[in-house]
This record gives C-alpha cells, sequence and structure tokens, in this order.
C-alpha cells in the first residue's frame, strides 16, 4: 500500500544520511573539484570481455573472501577492470528484454549505476567514469586526481585514496520506484549488495584486495560523481587494489 502523504522510503533516505557537521571546516579540496568534461559526445572507452576460463573454484573463493584494507601502490589492468565490471553488471544473454546479467535484481530492473574513482589503472588516466552496460564502456565524466577527495568524502577512510580504483554504487530510484513505489527504497539496497558480493568474490578470484565502505558523506559522493541525491544518490562504496605482498595468498 502506498502512502503518499508520508514517503516512509524517501524519508528514510534522507534521514539516514552523513553530513559534516556545520562546526566542521569543509575541506577546500571538495571546493576546488575540477569541473566535468561536457565534451560535443562522451569519451567512450572500450571493456575487453571476460575471461571466464580459469581461476579457482567457488566454493575456494568463498573460503578466502576477506576484506583487504591495505593495498600496494602496483595498478590494476584494464583486463582486470573489465573482469571486475563484468562480475557485478556484465550480461550474460541477451535472449530477451530485460537481458540477463551476473547479478539478480527486484523485477529485473537493475536501479544501479556504476562509477569508478579511478586512481591507478593502466591505460586509463585518474578520474571519475561511468559504466555503460549495454555496450560495455566507460564513458569520461572527470579527469583528474580524486583520490584525497574520495577519501575525505569516505569519512577520511585512507584505504579509499591508496586502492587502484573505487566503485560508487548509485541507485537510480525513479527506475525502481516506478513499479514498487516506496518500497523501492528497499529493494535499491538488496540489489547493491548483490553486486557488492560479486565483487567481493570476483576480486578474491583474481588475488586482488577488496572492501566494502557503507560510512560515507552522502553529498559529497553524490557531488563528486555528479549525481543529484535525491533521484540518484551514492549508496554503497568500494575499494580495489593489489593487495601488500605480505598479504599475498594465490589462490589458484
Amino acid at each position: 500500500m502506498e502512502f503518499s502523504e508520508q514517503k516512509i522510503g524517501e524519508q528514510f533516505q534522507e534521514e539516514t544520511k552523513y553530513a559534516r557537521s556545520p562546526h566542521w571546516p569543509i575541506s577546500s579540496a571538495k571546493k576546488s573539484l575540477p569541473r566535468p568534461l561536457k565534451p560535443s559526445s562522451p569519451q567512450l572507452i572500450s571493456l575487453s570481455q571476460p575471461h571466464l576460463d580459469n581461476g579457482p573454484n567457488l566454493w575456494k573463493v568463498l573460503l578466502h573472501r576477506r576484506s583487504i584494507r591495505e593495498y600496494s601502490q602496483v595498478p590494476l589492468s584494464l583486463e582486470e577492470l573489465s573482469n571486475l565490471l563484468w562480475a557485478t553488471q556484465g550480461i550474460t544473454a541477451k535472449a530477451s528484454l530485460p537481458w540477463y546479467r551476473t547479478a539478480p535484481s527486484a523485477g529485473a530492473l537493475h536501479p544501479i549505476d556504476s562509477y569508478l574513482v579511478v586512481n591507478r589503472v593502466e591505460r586509463l588516466e585518474p578520474g571519475i567514469y561511468f559504466l555503460r552496460v549495454q555496450d560495455f564502456s566507460l564513458e569520461v565524466k572527470n579527469k583528474g586526481d580524486f583520490s584525497r577527495q574520495i577519501a575525505q568524502a569516505a569519512l577520511d577512510q585512507q584505504m579509499a585514496q591508496a586502492a587502484a580504483v573505487v566503485f560508487v554504487w548509485v541507485g537510480v530510484i525513479r527506475r525502481c520506484r516506478q513499479k514498487y513505489r516506496q518500497r523501492a527504497y528497499r529493494y535499491v539496497y538488496l540489489d547493491c549488495g548483490h553486486l557488492g558480493q560479486n565483487l567481493y568474490l570476483a576480486a578474491t578470484a583474481m588475488n586482488l584486495g577488496c572492501c566494502g565502505i557503507a560510512a560515507f558523506y552522502d553529498d559529497e559522493v553524490n557531488e563528486l560523481v555528479g549525481v543529484d541525491g535525491h533521484e540518484e544518490t551514492a549508496i554503497y562504496l568500494a575499494t580495489v587494489g593489489r593487495k601488500e605482498s605480505s598479504s599475498n595468498t594465490c589462490l589458484q
């Protein structure tokens, strides 16, 4: 049943956001964000198809999955990033719309968009990128080093600055609300959890470190990736990078 006068889902979303206290100084880095690129046509980077023919079995990956918060400074390859993106939102069959993906979604509506804060990935300039699921490519949103800004927005968790890439999952609320109304807010969070676990398992299979982040200043992350914070709002972050040599454990 829809309680239109109450808008309980929207109220929940707004009242559970983290925000800096008015008494805390706002970082100067936040004030000086480079303006997003506005080219006449989007700059796209095609992603390679995933490599699915090797790696540990699922049971071993589940056994070894851990949250890894310390990363080396060695970059990821673009192929590794492609594998991680495919694991979270890759299309597995195009038999009919809606297409099947690697993660389930309530009503097959897939209300989660993926943005990346790229710090160190070979053949990619540091910056903000958006995953275009249908043609499996990355759209350049903003070029520049945002490692410090994303760490500050993540309640000063330095693993976001040290990681090779930070996944920013944004809920496009209207995509789910058109069918499920205020209950959509539940489903958006569930859907995002599916993506997060897929990323953890894929990273573990590739001997990479991964750690989810739910504690962040919502509006700062929203501003960083260029969404309005209401109809499109950051739900969950995850860091990925190469593990420090002391923690490397080959699963092959």
